[in-house]
């Protein structure tokens, strides 16, 4: 994770790391002061995209094999399955679990939620640039 672009410049992997932290702490704000709510349906779609993504990684792996893998992917790998699985887990529990709607576990929890898919989102972007040796030099 450390080095997923395998430059020598600021890994992707930590700015994907850290654009989803600053959009979970926005989101459990947002939530808290009842400006954004959370909806069943909402999560019910980041449950569902979460699975549909697990399935097509799953697919894209075991049809990919070993060949040609290059170091960054696996730490990519490693990103975006944590985003994938954090997903799905936090959406469950928003759905199994109500919340008062200006509740801060509700609220913290819907950060997580936001963190995780964003994380899935950006460190897909960064597993396809390092996929793609687009920062070989």
């Amino acid at each position: 994770m450390t080095n997923m672009n395998c430059g020598c410049r600021t890994s992707c992997a930590a700015l994907a790391v850290v654009a989803s932290i600053i959009i979970g702490i926005i989101t459990s704000f947002l939530v808290y002061t009842a400006t954004v709510t959370v909806t069943p349906a909402f999560l019910w779609v980041l449950f569902g995209i979460a699975v549909v993504w697990l399935a097509v990684l799953l697919i894209t792996t075991v049809t990919t094999g070993t060949r040609g893998v290059r170091d960054c992917v696996c730490s990519g790998l490693t990103v975006l399955l944590t985003g994938i699985l954090g997903t799905i887990l936090t959406s469950v529990i928003l759905l199994g679990i109500t919340f008062a709607a200006t509740s801060v576990i509700g609220a913290i929890i819907a950060g997580i939620l936001l963190l995780f898919f964003t994380l899935t989102v950006t460190s897909t972007a960064c597993l396809i640039k390092c996929v793609a040796g687009c920062d070989e030099e």
